[in-house]
């Protein structure tokens, strides 16, 4: 006598397969679920709010940029300097270089490698500002190849405020020692070259302006990365898809408790 053997249970006859999950797991699931949405939720408005400010921000120095060139902030005003509200504004300087203190600052830019030429600038009142002549290549580092741009008379500047970048480059550190710099540290530049006081900010000057084309002006980059709205997106298409994934549990689990009713009623 054979007996027949009973078939193992395949993916739809797993024993609780249609059987109601528990309350305490629902809940805990849900209470989870919740967390995770408002999180998701949060996020995604928070980069909204980015959005705003940052597309704020760009209209505001993009104001900046294309405004007529006034006078920078006074020594009066050094002291409560508010670069974030000053950042990228058109100035205009008149007064004499001090050629014989400049200081080079490797630079990477559109015309390749080499350094912008920091040089101070000194004022009608006395005072003192860095000003970011523009970029040489390595072959025009020696003053005396560019000659006809060390101008030693009355000069007048114009550019764009920038601020102060104190330490050094993405993992590489000023060397005042050594007269090795990676960025544009005025104050650490001021105290190696002896200047004494210095404007907590420097100039990036125009372009055109130099005699001989030398520094090159006019190359800084007025840019802003402006991902925000994809963040946002994706913070709240998580939030979709899981308040989907929720759904379709509680759709689930209406049908599991529905099936023993169902199964009463047609004995």
């Amino acid at each position: 006598m054979t007996r027949s053997r009973r078939p193992a249970p395949g993916p739809d006859r797993t024993p609780d397969a249609g059987r109601p999950r528990g309350r305490l797991s629902l809940a805990l699931f849900g209470a989870a679920g919740l967390v995770v949405f408002a999180v998701l939720v949060a996020l995604g408005i928070w980069q909204v709010q980015r959005l705003h400010w940052k597309l704020d921000l760009i209209a505001r120095v993009e104001a900046r940029v294309a405004a007529p060139p006034a006078p920078p902030p006074s020594p009066a005003q050094w002291a409560t300097f508010d670069g974030t509200a000053e950042e990228y504004r058109r100035v205009r300087l008149d007064g004499r270089f001090l050629n014989d203190r400049e200081t080079f600052v490797q630079a990477l830019t559109d015309l390749g490698a080499g350094f912008w030429v920091l040089t101070p600038l000194v004022m009608a009142d006395g005072s003192t500002v860095l000003v970011n002549r523009g970029f040489v290549p390595p072959d025009r580092r020696d003053p005396a190849s560019r000659a006809e741009g060390q101008t030693s008379g009355p000069v007048t500047v114009t550019g764009l405020l920038r601020l102060d970048e104190p330490g050094g480059g993405f993992l590489r550190s000023n060397d005042p020692a050594n007269d090795r710099w990676y960025s544009r540290d005025v104050a650490a530049v001021a105290a190696a070259r002896g200047l004494g006081p210095v404007a907590p900010f420097f100039v990036d000057e125009a372009a055109g302006e130099t005699p001989g084309g030398f520094p090159v002006g006019g190359l800084t980059v007025v840019s802003f990365r402006n991902h925000h709205l994809v963040y946002a997106l994706t913070w709240f298409s998580l939030a979709a898809m899981l308040a989907g994934a929720g759904a379709w549990i509680a759709r689930d689990e209406r049908r599991r408790r529905a099936a023993p009713r169902a199964g009463r009623k047609a004995r």
